[in-house]
């Protein structure tokens, strides 16, 4: 879980916009951060694992 000062400071606007940076919505991890989806890597498989991610399944080749 992160700190909860480092979240509030990614939720402000930043002073440049070169220094804005992605978080996890549910939980604020900042590295592996899905675009698309809106999470990091562990919350995404969290989530499409219990299936509450719609048109997400595990892969099987």
């Amino acid at each position: 879980m992160a700190k909860r000062s480092l979240i509030e400071k990614a939720n402000r606007p930043p002073k440049f916009s070169a220094r804005a940076y992605n978080r996890c919505k549910l939980c604020g991890r900042p590295r592996g951060y899905l675009r698309m989806f809106n999470m990091c890597r562990i919350c995404f498989r969290k989530n499409a694992l219990k299936g509450y991610l719609p048109g997400v399944k595990k892969a099987s080749w």
